[in-house]
């Protein structure tokens, strides 16, 4: 069955109802204010307001180039090479680049003319503002992202607490069959999950909107901690109290993966437990010694990835 897109039927709605418009006010080349709607709708709203302007600005200055060259030397094919040749180093400068195409469309039509006068001038400042202004209301549209940001959200979540639980299960067990999926899953959803975020943000113009980047940047540090962690974990082979006791912690950890900030918390936790260490025995052996100073790693990279979830504050 064929799917059509949101964006797809604001494109086909907005560049006929341009059109309409134009031509219900008797406007030459009314067909060109639906080019005009159907070049400037865009995935977000941001990003259609920065097209539409950059277009009006080039249209602007087209019909000026327009004039100069036109009335200045003549309606002639290489007039128009000309004129391009300097009006496109200007739009780049100006940053305007996205109107060259439309704006392209202008210089054409008052070389068809002939002519340089007012009413043609007007005419082709109709076609434009139409054309952006009917892009700009369809474009007002926008489906909200906020189900698909809280499901990926979840999914991270899950995918840490799979990751969390591995690693207890190895701290306790010294054995493991994980194929380790969940990392590269994760990786995959959290860049999935930022572009969302890129989306929701500029579709929010006058409102802030990023939370959910933030949190999916604040996860995508933590996922590099915990890919550090895991070598550091599997080359753990000898048994020592320590392990079991940073095995409780994480496990415990791992039950409390969720946007609200607990980090604080679980800091003052792993503080008590570095505290503990330090009354305990020194080890006796070469073994035990090269195990704890691997544990008293991990319990540092647990602590960084505590401390940058510390700072982050969840979306409301």
């Amino acid at each position: 069955m064929l799917k059509i897109g949101y964006r797809t039927a604001k494109t086909a709605i907005g560049t006929a109802l341009s059109i309409s418009i134009a031509q219900w006010l008797g406007l030459h080349n009314f067909a060109s204010a639906g080019i005009i709607t159907l070049l400037c709708i865009q995935v977000t709203k941001k990003k259609s307001l920065q097209t539409a302007w950059a277009r009006f600005v080039a249209c602007v200055i087209a019909m000026l180039f327009s004039f100069v060259f036109f009335k200045g030397i003549a309606y002639h094919p290489w007039t128009i090479g000309l004129l391009l040749l300097t009006f496109i180093p200007v739009t780049v400068r100006l940053k305007v680049t996205d109107g060259i195409a439309t704006s392209s469309v202008i210089i054409l039509h008052f070389y068809a003319a002939k002519q340089f006068t007012l009413p043609i001038v007007v005419n082709e400042l109709l076609l434009i503002i139409i054309g952006i202004g009917v892009a700009l209301l369809v474009n007002l549209y926008m489906p909200s992202v906020e189900k698909e940001l809280k499901e990926y959200q979840r999914i991270i979540e899950d995918l840490f607490r799979i990751i969390f639980k591995e690693i207890v299960r190895y701290l306790r067990t010294n054995e493991s069959s994980w194929d380790g999926k969940e990392l590269a899953l994760a990786v995959d959803v959290l860049q999935k999950a930022k572009q969302a975020a890129l989306r929701n943000m500029e579709n929010h113009v006058l409102r802030n909107e990023e939370g959910y980047y933030h949190y999916f940047r604040m996860r995508e540090k933590q996922l590099e901690i915990m890919e550090r962690v895991l070598p550091l974990v599997t080359s753990l082979t000898y048994t020592v109290d320590q392990r079991n006791m940073i095995a409780d912690f994480i496990d415990e950890l791992s039950d409390a993966i969720h946007p609200g900030n607990t980090a604080d918390r679980f800091l003052r936790q792993l503080n008590e437990m570095k505290k503990r260490f330090e009354t305990m025995p020194l080890p006796k052996t070469r073994e035990e010694f090269e195990e704890r100073a691997a544990l008293f790693h991990l319990v540092k990279e647990l602590e960084q990835y505590l401390i940058i979830k510390s700072q982050f504050r969840a979306p409301q």
